[in-house]
């Protein structure tokens, strides 16, 4: 039986042990939680709030505490080594977390800092749970010098053995520089708020010192930058809100680890809907533009498409959505830019898309309606080559099941960069207007009759008749069906019931490669 003297000395430590959890989560103190308040951001532990469900998250080494004697570190508190870690749920499912405080020393990171940090992405990789870091940090604590550095070699190392393992998210919530940036690059997908995200290698300051350049941190690395012109980030929201309801929402689409399937949701919209406002939407016209968006967000179950990279490259369009209750990833060309042709930053942004769908187990749904890769000197000098290759190299190392509909025209080395069935699509379909072959009419005309409109006593009218001759044998998916490269030609109005029965017998599918350590992708 404990004794009252027992007793009081429980309850002190009890009260003590309260007291000095408060002070921690108290983190720099009201002043400077206010000021976090002024500049719009929320402070490390109310974005986790915000995040997670309500009242899931378990905090974890709370007490862990930097050793750093140096600089007039000895006998300075840093509460929570200015970093909130643990574990939680988003929709029921778990997920491990970390936030940088910046009220804390700016969320600078030092070695206790990262070890934090690297304890739930061990656990993270352990627990097959997604990881999420919240990024707000003036980067490494000067005053630990190497150990600092040596903290972020730690995490990037862990990013790196977690890649296609468990999905990693990235969500940059103010400053994130120099060596910090590259952890978030590492990882899966990257968020970032428009006027509080910040992300660059070097500072205005040092390009003003070095290069004599003056530029704002928001034109060097803001939201709007690193979205519409790096592609260094994957989504931009107007608001930190907004922010945590897309990342709540983008979990919704992809499993918790490799070994799972995504999730499942009972649809509500009919596997047998029939899509015939798609003949409205798509011209016959090969010339003419439209926005293949619409034509995706028709095929697809009402409402569920989610677009990835929307402001970046967009003559391509990535995305997950959901066939008949199922997450799928798209790609599809968007000729309402640029003619859909694709070039650098198009490869690059689908074949990293299409990498993270095969590690995640996500089937593929592509569409095609491409005249071919992009013509130029600035491509070609940009290593449109090397580029162009990814998008191959990508398709044919997937082994999730693969899905192409030939929406239009499908040219040249486009037509088999777009999954073609010689780069393993399980599935191709065409439409009626489907225009498969080597070149556009136009093209292939000028090149094979060239001599015979010289010639002519009327140029333009043989060429034009040309091109009709050659676009009726031509430029149509029957040849192809022929040779067996079109599975199917399929009435635009059953699209979606097509695309749904494809998806649906490569359920089960079963892909094995030759053993190797892995690939060399043309970086």
């Amino acid at each position: 039986m404990v004794n009252k003297e027992e007793q009081f000395n429980t309850e002190e430590k009890i009260k003590e042990l309260k007291e000095l959890k408060e002070k921690i989560r108290l983190g720099g103190g009201e002043k400077a939680i206010e000021k976090q308040h002024k500049k719009g951001k929320y402070t490390a532990r109310e974005r986790i709030e915000k995040l997670l469900d309500p009242g899931s998250f378990q905090e974890l080494s709370m007490f862990v505490s930097h050793r750093c004697t140096d600089l007039g570190m000895a006998d300075r508190e840093v509460p929570g080594e200015g970093v909130v870690v643990g574990y939680g749920t988003i929709d029921n499912r778990l997920v491990y977390v970390f936030a940088q405080d910046f009220t804390v020393m700016g969320g600078s990171l030092g070695e206790a800092h990262a070890q934090k940090i690297v304890k739930v992405m061990d656990l993270a990789l352990k627990n097959g749970a997604p990881l999420i870091g919240l990024n707000d940090s003036g980067g490494a604590r000067i005053q630990e010098g190497v150990d600092a550095l040596n903290g972020y070699g730690n995490i990037f190392f862990r990013n790196t053995i977690s890649s296609g393992v468990i999905p990693q998210i990235s969500v940059i919530l103010g400053p994130c520089a120099g060596g910090a940036v590259y952890s978030p690059a590492i990882t899966d997908f990257i968020f970032m708020v428009d006027q509080i995200s910040k992300m660059f290698i070097t500072g205005p300051d040092v390009i003003k010192k070095v290069t004599g350049e003056e530029i704002s941190p928001e034109a060097l690395g803001g939201a709007a930058i690193h979205n519409k012109i790096s592609g260094n980030a994957h989504f931009m929201a107007q608001s930190e809100d907004e922010c945590f309801e897309m990342i709540r929402a983008l979990l919704s689409y992809i499993p918790s680890n490799n070994q799972e399937d995504p999730p499942y949701y009972t649809p509500t919209d009919p596997p047998d809907r029939e899509t015939p406002e798609l003949i409205d939407i798509v011209p016959a016209n090969p010339k003419k533009c439209y926005d293949m968006r619409n034509v995706i967000n028709i095929i697809l179950d009402k409402d569920s498409f989610m677009e990835v990279h929307s402001h970046f490259a967009e003559n391509i369009i990535v995305g997950f959505g959901r066939l008949n209750g199922r997450t799928v990833g798209v790609i599809a060309n968007n000729p309402n830019n640029i003619g859909g042709c694709l070039d650098i930053d198009a490869s690059d942004k689908a074949a990293r898309f299409i990498r993270f769908c095969d590690c995640f187990n996500i089937p593929l749904i592509t569409l095609v309606d491409t005249p071919g890769y992009m013509p130029g000197t600035n491509q070609e000098y940009g290593g449109i080559i090397r580029h162009g290759a990814k998008l191959l190299y990508a398709y044919s190392e997937a082994t999730v099941p693969k899905i192409t509909l030939i929406v239009r025209k499908a040219y040249g080395g486009a037509y088999l960069g777009m999954c073609s069935q010689s780069l393993g699509a399980d599935i191709v379909y065409a439409w009626p207007i489907a225009e498969i072959a080597v070149m556009g009419p136009e093209g292939a005309t000028n090149i094979i009759y060239r001599k015979e409109i010289a010639n002519a006593e009327n140029p333009e009218e043989v060429r034009q008749a040309k091109i009709k001759e050659y676009r009726d044998h031509f430029a149509n998916p029957y040849v192809a069906a022929k040779r067996g490269m079109i599975d199917d030609v399929i009435n635009i109005a059953e699209t979606r019931i097509a695309l749904i029965n494809a998806l649906e017998m490569c359920q089960n599918k079963r892909e094995y490669r030759p053993p190797k350590k892995h690939g060399n992708i043309p970086l």
